[in-house]
């Protein structure tokens, strides 16, 4: 009965629009006070939850992200994109869809890829003809690809707070990114094709290599990052402090396009978004030791195994699950909150915790190209200014591809885990 009132009282704050954090943290100190356990717990938790080297990953990564998202580097992948599949079928929004998957290596979040690429590309695909619902629907649902590439602090999180190692995490994502990058590049083709939308001429040789060469240092970014974990050569840490000097050289010394001014503005804003992140992973740890010393997860995993032991039916109670919580949380509120209780029922289901790690961001981060929260939606309906009932009715087929990708996560592991058994194993 307490700790079923303390995760109450912890929804109806984040509810209510208290920070994630303090929701948490002040719900985990009631159950600590009402169970009569000594409240330097709190404090212990909280340093031992981020006393981690992994941890500097976030800072880094974030940095990193953006560097490349002020430094000159959309432009350069949009041409890159352009010569590849701007001859498709609906040629910009292909485009926007690769474009997606390429920045998704560079800033690993949903948020920034939206609004870089949005401010850029809905424009162009509404000068070109596209309609303004549908050009701002595929730049948000492509951007769902962000956070599963690597590098993507929301895997980053879950890692940390499951105890999954990371660097498994960051190299199961990049199958399932590229799936749902494909999916959505397949539905693109055919409602293209029904609505006539343009396409570019096909590219030339000449073409493509100039494009290549004007973007190498940008894709080279993520070959570094990816490269350098599946080899085992660094740690995900490690390979973002490689990656951000790489970068400062790049915009610094390259291409010229930031200026030391603008880095300390830009060090200064991520800054404070690493500091956010990490009090909520701190605020985590001392709910990931409530609900261990509570039992929870075994509670909820007996109550499960009460209604079904079918591993199949299970995996899609909670995909389901995932989705709806989707709907009201983000991504990384929804993996603090329930990551500590579902990872362990997962685990004696039979699913590995990479995999599973890699389904809950998915199934999470689809949230945010959905109502009511939807912050993705939200941001490309102001860039073009469309209406936001107008803008769901375009988006609603386009969770058909992402929903069926989702399920071939959960259901085939070795979308998530070949990757890993080829380069680790």
């Amino acid at each position: 009965m307490l700790i079923t009132l303390v995760i109450l009282i912890m929804i109806i704050l984040l509810i209510l629009g208290v920070p994630v954090a303090f929701s948490i943290g002040i719900a985990s100190m009631l159950y600590i006070v009402f169970a009569g356990y000594d409240l330097s717990m709190v404090a212990q938790s909280m340093v031992g939850g981020v006393d981690s080297f992994t941890l500097l990953a976030i800072p880094f990564f974030l940095f990193l992200g953006a560097i490349m998202n002020t430094g000159g580097i959309t432009d350069k992948i949009i041409d890159i994109a352009k010569t590849l599949v701007g001859h498709f079928k609906g040629g910009l929004a292909q485009v926007n869809i690769i474009s997606s998957t390429i920045f998704a290596g560079l800033s690993g979040s949903a948020t920034a890829d939206t609004i870089a690429l949005g401010k850029v590309l809905i424009p162009a695909m509404e000068k070109e003809g596209y309609d303004k619902k549908f050009a701002a629907a595929i730049t948000a649902t492509s951007s769902i690809v962000g956070p599963i590439i690597p590098p993507s602090i929301t895997l980053i999180i879950f890692g940390v707070v499951s105890g999954t190692p990371i660097g498994p995490l960051l190299i199961a994502g990049i199958i399932p990114g590229i799936l749902v990058s494909l999916s959505l590049m397949i539905y693109t083709y055919f409602i293209s094709k029904k609505r006539d939308y343009p396409r570019d001429p096909k590219a030339t040789f000449k073409q493509r290599g100039t494009a290549m060469y004007k973007g190498v240092f940008a894709l080279l970014l993520p070959i570094i990052i990816v490269v350098g974990i599946v080899s085992g050569f660094f740690t995900a840490t490690e390979s973002a402090g490689i990656a951000l000097v790489y970068a400062l050289i790049v915009v610094l010394f390259i291409y010229r396009s930031a200026s030391i001014k603008e880095l300390w503005g830009i060090l200064k804003e991520s800054t404070f978004e690493s500091a956010k992140i990490l009090l909520i992973i701190a605020a985590a740890s001392v709910f990931a030791w409530v609900i261990t010393r509570s039992g929870l997860s075994a509670v909820i995993g007996d109550f499960i195994f009460s209604i079904t032991t079918n591993q199949y039916l299970i995996v899609t109670m909670i995909i389901i699950f995932l989705l709806i919580i989707g709907l009201f949380m983000l991504p990384s509120e929804g993996i603090v909150v329930f990551a500590p209780i579902l990872t362990p029922i997962m685990i004696e289901v039979g699913m590995d915790p990479v995999q599973f790690g890699v389904l809950m961001v998915l199934t999470l981060t689809i949230g945010g190209a959905s109502p009511p929260v939807g912050v993705l939606l939200y941001i490309v309906a102001d860039i073009a200014k469309v209406s936001y009932v107008p803008l769901l009715k375009e988006v609603a087929p386009m969770y058909v591809p992402l929903l069926a990708t989702s399920l071939l996560v959960g259901f085939i592991p070795g979308i998530s885990l070949i990757l890993i058994e080829w380069f680790i194993n």
